[in-house]
């Protein structure tokens, strides 16, 4: 993976060839954990590297005991991302897309399919509390995994404030591992070491434990 060569390979006098530093193929992601990619602040979920920037709040999505989703607010915004298994040889968003399609519009909600900065993604309008709440649904198929996410809010529909929110999609990291798992399967996610180690903490001392350990930085939280 680097331009050094091994000592014995270099005949006598010459000069090793420095590291060459990994560059990314692409100029964005969301990247695999296996590719080359810029480094930058993220909070490390196991399956997911999620970017972090001041003023973030992030919140874990849970089914059951199990982490399989990040919310990152920001103003007046949303991002919830998941990541899934996927097949080896073709991606899965089509089939994702007309599944989110066919649910929003059970709800008596209405979609319509956009070109987005990642490809083709669905703008919806989704009934809440009685009022149509828009609603963008991004997919990306990446190398055996696939990455959902949705935007909502005040991003959903403002260029400038979908800008920051698209900017964290491009930069996440997604860990698929080796093991087998049926497609669509949610990629297990966990809670960083410094906010387990904080809650484990608490608990030693008695504490009740909560998912806002961080001082500084992005917020964790739980929502189920």
């Amino acid at each position: 993976m680097f331009g050094r060569r091994r000592r014995e390979e270099f005949p006598a006098g010459a000069e090793e060839v420095e590291p060459v530093e990994q560059v990314p193929a692409r100029e964005s992601g969301p990247w695999d954990s296996g590719e080359p990619y810029p480094e930058r602040e993220r909070v490390d979920l196991g399956g997911m590297h999620l970017p972090v920037d001041p003023g973030f709040e992030v919140q874990l999505n849970l089914a059951g005991e199990q982490i399989v989703g990040a919310v990152i607010m920001v103003d007046e915004s949303a991002l919830q991302v998941h990541a899934f298994a996927a097949p080896k040889r073709n991606g899965i968003w089509d089939e994702v897309r007309d599944e989110l399609a066919g649910g929003v519009k059970s709800a008596g909600g209405t979609t319509e399919e956009r070109e987005g900065p990642f490809g083709v993604e669905l703008a919806a309008k989704v009934p809440a509390d009685g009022v149509a709440q828009p609603v963008r649904y991004i997919g990306v198929d990446g190398p055996r995994w696939f990455l959902r996410a949705v935007i909502s809010g005040r991003a959903a529909l403002d260029a400038e404030a979908a800008a920051t929110l698209e900017s964290v999609i491009r930069d996440i990291v997604v860990v698929r591992g080796d093991e087998p798992m049926a497609p669509k399967e949610a990629i297990g996610l966990r809670l960083p070491p410094e906010a387990r180690q904080a809650m484990e903490q608490q608990a030693a001392e008695g504490h009740v434990p909560d998912l806002n350990p961080f001082k500084r930085g992005p917020e964790i939280a739980e929502i189920r």
